[in-house]
C-alpha cells in the first residue's frame, strides 16, 4: 500500500526524519519511503472537519518593479474540506483580505492523507535559531565596544 503526505520540510533530510517520526507513531510494523519531491503548495489551510485536502491555483496580478509591466502570479493552496465547493469558500475567505483582485482558476482533489505542518518549537538539533545567533551577535559587539 503506497500513502502519499504533504510534510513542511526545510530539506530532503528533514522531511525523511519528520516523516519517519510521524509514521512510528501511527504504523507498528515495517514501512519504507518510497519517494520525496518537493510540491509548489504556498500555505496550507487546515480546518479539523475533514480528512479530503484539495489544491487551489490562485492568480493575481501585480507589477513588476524592474520594467513596470503587469505580470500574472499564480500561488498554489492546500485546504481541508468537504467538497470542491467548501474548498472554493475557505480560500476566498481566507483571501478576503488581499487587496488585489485574485481569481481561483482551479481546484483539485489530491490523495494526500494527511500533512505535517511546520511546527515553530521543533528546530532541528543541527540549526541554531536566528534570535540566539543575534543576541551571541550583540554580545560579541559589546565586548568588542568596552575592550
Amino acid at each position: 500500500m503506497t500513502e502519499a503526505y504533504l510534510v513542511d520540510a526545510v530539506s530532503y533530510t528533514d522531511a525523511e526524519s519528520r516523516i519517519y517520526a510521524a509514521m512510528e507513531e501511527y504504523i507498528s510494523g515495517e514501512f519504507q519511503i518510497s519517494a520525496i519531491a518537493k510540491t509548489n503548495i504556498g500555505d496550507v489551510i487546515n480546518y479539523e472537519d475533514s480528512d479530503d485536502w484539495y489544491k487551489c491555483k490562485v492568480s493575481y496580478a501585480t507589477v513588476d518593479a524592474d520594467n513596470d509591466k503587469e505580470v500574472k502570479v499564480n500561488t498554489y493552496f492546500l485546504v481541508c474540506a468537504e467538497d470542491t465547493k467548501q474548498a472554493f469558500e475557505r480560500v476566498e475567505d481566507n483571501l478576503s483580505s488581499m487587496l488585489v483582485p485574485f481569481e481561483i482558476p482551479s481546484i483539485t482533489k489530491t490523495t494526500f492523507v494527511d500533512v505535517f505542518p511546520y511546527l515553530a518549537d521543533e528546530v532541528p538539533a543541527n540549526l541554531t535559531p536566528i534570535h540566539e545567533l543575534e543576541e551571541e551577535e550583540e554580545v560579541a559587539e559589546e565586548t568588542t565596544e568596552t575592550e
